[in-house]
């Protein structure tokens, strides 16, 4: 199982063009399967993946929105030969989310894998020799409104993703302090600075019969 952010399916598009690129061996991650992995576990019981839910409800409902920036392409391992290809994502607060989520899995007393996080997600993997595809950079972005817990399922053909659970952010977005605040309107009646004479009563007149 692992906790990730969803990949939208808006920018299909130019990864899907950025795969094209590929040559010999590299078999395409679907669109429908992109993630961002946040926290991976190797092995969960079925009675534990209620408390891996409880788990994302309490590290995930009093956070904002975060908006999510694709970088440039990268391959794993970087040396030799690699098995996979990447596009670096980053965003504000997802380092400590992934931190915070590894830290309260293994205080459960379940294992995460051991590799330091590196936000990414996988565009493809190599079944065999094939050539890498220069450096790529992406500048789209969007906003994750939530996480998701998956369970992977293995199959020939590669895996398949179940959701067992989703989580909001549900705090509400910072305000952009670059936005300056609408000034108030002043009032459109004023004390009147003017000195102030009092005129003497009209004196009535004499009454003629």
């Amino acid at each position: 199982m692992f906790f990730a952010l969803k990949v939208p399916a808006n920018l299909a598009g130019p990864i899907r063009e950025a795969q094209r690129k590929l040559r010999g061996n590299w078999r395409n991650v679907n669109a429908d399967q992109m993630h961002v992995t946040l926290a991976y576990l190797p092995a969960v019981p079925n009675e534990r993946v209620d408390e891996l839910k409880r788990l994302g409800v309490q590290l995930m409902q009093d956070l904002a929105p975060m908006q999510v920036h694709l970088r440039g392409t990268g391959y794993h391992p970087n040396e030799g030969s690699p098995r996979v290809w990447f596009v670096k994502v980053e965003a504000e607060g997802l380092t400590e989310l992934a931190q915070a989520l590894r830290d309260g899995i293994h205080e459960l007393g379940l294992r995460t894998d051991d590799q330091p996080f590196k936000g990414h997600i996988t565009l493809a993997r190599k079944k065999g020799p094939a050539p890498r595809v220069p450096p790529l950079i992406f500048t789209q972005n969007w906003q994750a409104g939530g996480a998701v817990l998956y369970r992977s399922i293995l199959r020939k053909t590669g895996p398949i993703y179940e959701t067992a659970s989703t989580f909001r952010f549900r705090a509400p977005l910072p305000a952009d302090p670059t936005t300056e605040p609408t000034p108030t309107e002043p009032s459109t009646t004023e004390p009147s600075t003017a000195p102030t004479t009092t005129s003497p009563a009209p004196q009535a007149a004499p009454d003629h019969q």
